[in-house]
């Protein structure tokens, strides 16, 4: 990896994006390249977008992905992918899960529920892998493990092997949830083609 990977995590607080964050820049430093990350999580407790950036090279000066630069959206939410879009550099990769959660403004009222959330994510994603983490989670007996099935599908577009995610999701996952977490990591791999 000669140059510096810029990868985004989005959603909505309780989706576990800050953990899948963690695991993705254990990765990196397993891997023995420099990572900085950072976090935006307003309101993340009740349901409110969670920014997560991660960056992974040789030398990385700052936690902060200019716009326009990320290789990598992973996106845990439909709408939020969309917040995003202009985030992703040309030629950038989105993965993005078919959740779709209904954001407080459109259940309070305040504003009308977006319809055609498909056609604007194939016109805002040329390059996109869209799967259904919740259903592959859910399959598993544990929908709490939608993050690790997004890592499963981010790793098999990145050039790092398994093993060290499987090591990262040990090291960061508490034991009596590590056994689901790798098995919906390596779902999230089975999910995504490379």
């Amino acid at each position: 990896m000669d140059n510096t990977t810029n990868i985004a995590l989005v959603g909505v607080g309780g989706q576990g994006i800050l953990l899948a964050s963690e695991v993705v820049s254990l990765v990196g430093v397993l891997a023995g390249l420099d990572v900085k990350k950072n976090e935006v999580h307003g309101m993340a407790q009740r349901g409110g977008s969670v920014v997560s950036q991660v960056r992974i090279g040789r030398t990385v000066h700052s936690p902060l992905i200019p716009d326009g630069e990320v290789d990598f959206l992973v996106s845990f939410e439909l709408i939020e992918s969309l917040r995003h879009a202009d985030s992703l550099a040309p030629g950038g990769m989105a993965l993005i899960n078919k959740q779709l959660i209904v954001p407080v403004t459109v259940s309070s009222g305040q504003q009308p529920m977006v319809t055609d959330v498909d056609e604007r994510i194939a016109r805002a994603f040329p390059e996109r892998r869209v799967l259904d983490a919740l259903a592959i989670a859910r399959e598993l007996g544990n929908t709490r493990t939608v993050n690790m099935v997004m890592a499963g599908a981010l790793s098999r577009l990145m050039p790092f092997e398994p093993a060290l995610w499987e090591r990262a999701i040990s090291d960061t996952v508490p034991e009596r949830h590590r056994d689901v977490n790798l098995r919906a990591f390596t779902a999230g791999r089975s999910a995504t083609s490379g």
